[in-house]
């Protein structure tokens, strides 16, 4: 049986996947859990516990892998806008601190070892002069 169901975090096409999705299946693309609150048609935002199912016990963490058997995957979880903002704070976050691949320590490498020998090296301990 073939479905339209798409990763609710990166839009990944979730049709190699056989339903019902077990418990630990993950999306392909993106590697995260599917078995989550916002994966499931009754998440809604809006109303209390984020849950419309009356009877499902209380899960605290939406994006985390869950024990609910009131999961059913929703085909509507994927929303391409809030993939867009976190794509260009993502890219901020890189244009401001770097990729995180190469990590420059040229630089530093004095001030690391200085404080790499101020660190093994022991200090004196001196006792306070008491005025009589």
């Amino acid at each position: 049986m073939t479905h339209n169901i798409v990763c609710y975090r990166c839009g990944e096409a979730l049709a190699a996947l056989s339903l019902p999705f077990s418990r630990q299946d993950v999306c392909p693309a993106c590697e995260n859990y599917i078995h989550v609150c916002k994966m499931c048609r009754f998440f809604d935002p809006g109303v209390p516990r984020q849950c419309r199912e009356d009877d499902a016990e209380d899960v605290t963490e939406k994006e985390r892998l869950n024990f609910c058997d009131y999961y059913s995957p929703s085909d509507q979880a994927f929303d391409a806008a809030r993939k867009s903002e976190a794509d260009v704070a993502r890219a901020q976050l890189d244009s401001l601190f770097g990729d995180g691949d190469a990590v420059d320590t040229t630089s530093d490498s004095s001030a690391a070892e200085d404080a790499a020998t101020s660190m093994r090296t022991p200090r004196r301990r001196t006792s306070p002069k008491v005025s009589t």
